[in-house]
């Protein structure tokens, strides 16, 4: 059994890698502020409660753990909220992910899963997008995680300490027993605003832009299931304590879904209606984004096995629970 740090934990994605660690064996010790965070989802491992931008706290948590491996959850991931307070984000995402990287480097702990995001490239080229296209972010959200990354192939270059980063596409879903789900306050993502409006808790969903050169004109996403990316993180630890070489890789499933085919497969999973409503484009929203994660494949040995139905039956089963009162 390892000891695996996970800064943010107690977040959506941090969450479940945690449970998906101690299936495997191994013995998450939680690293979060509880800024975003759910102390009631911490269940899998201890909680250490602090700050990365607190050099000292998390040097002295790693030595006194002493982990033989990082997963890095732990950062600020609204878009806009990035652009209106660009100087929260550096903080938090840049100087944090910084004070772990030497807090690592002083403890002689070598490997680091990076949670990532595919807004380090801002708007593709192409799609769909593999992991020789350009970087070029286009919000302080995604400039700052790929600052996160330069400074992990950096450290890696220097001091030995090796990376996997994983750029995700739309993480949706929640664990199938609905012990822990997707808990945003305020909530951003698509799914569960749509969830929300079938179950009447929001008048209507908001549809922006529906000229897109899609097949249904409006925006086209690639969701990956919660646990898909929970055991890609399980198969980068593995690569990366076996021995593997550092890497950056998309997450995703390879096949885009439309905003228009997210509100029917709710309709179909709840069997309510959602009401719409259609709105102009928004600035900066792609027509499309969708990854060719044949490299995630190739490496790690992973793939996405998830479809659109079962992120949402899994979305709605938490949903539930969660607005019911029975959420933990």
């Amino acid at each position: 059994m390892a000891r695996i740090l996970v800064t943010g934990g107690a977040g959506y994605i941090g969450s479940h890698c945690c449970k998906a660690l101690a299936k495997a064996g191994h013995e998450p010790v939680v690293f979060d502020n509880l800024l975003t965070g759910h102390r009631e989802a911490v269940t899998w491992g201890p909680l250490i409660e602090g700050d990365l931008r607190d050099a000292g706290t998390i040097s002295d948590a790693i030595r006194t753990i002493r982990p033989e491996a990082v997963l890095h959850f732990a950062a600020l991931a609204l878009v806009g909220e990035s652009v209106t307070h660009p100087e929260r984000y550096y903080a938090t995402n840049v100087l944090g992910s910084l004070n772990l990287l030497e807090a690592m480097r002083a403890a002689g702990v070598h490997s680091l899963v990076f949670s990532s995001t595919c807004a380090v490239y801002g708007e593709p080229e192409r799609v769909p997008m593999t992991e020789e296209l350009p970087r070029r972010p286009i919000n302080p959200y995604g400039a700052t995680k790929l600052a996160c990354e330069m400074m992990m192939e950096d450290f890696g270059a220097a001091h030995g300490i090796r990376s996997v980063r994983l750029r995700y596409f739309n993480a949706a879903g929640a664990d199938p027993a609905a012990e822990i789900g997707e808990w945003h306050d305020p909530e951003t993502h698509l799914i569960p605003l749509v969830l929300d409006a079938a179950l009447g808790r929001r008048p209507a969903i908001s549809i922006y832009g529906t000229d897109y050169p899609t097949s249904d004109g409006t925006a086209l996403r690639d969701y990956i299931h919660v646990m898909d990316l929970a055991d890609a993180h399980l198969a980068a630890l593995r690569h990366l304590m076996g021995g593997g070489v550092p890497a950056a890789l998309n997450l995703g499933t390879g096949s885009g879904a439309s905003v228009r085919q997210v509100i029917r497969t709710v309709e179909e999973v709840t069997g309510r209606r959602v009401p719409i409503e259609e709105s102009p484009r928004r600035a900066g929203d792609p027509p499309a984004l969708v990854a060719d994660p044949a490299r995630a494949e190739q490496l790690l040995n992973w793939r996405a096995d998830k479809g659109l139905a079962a992120m949402i039956e899994d979305a709605w089963r938490w949903h539930l629970r969660l607005h019911s009162g029975r959420a933990p």
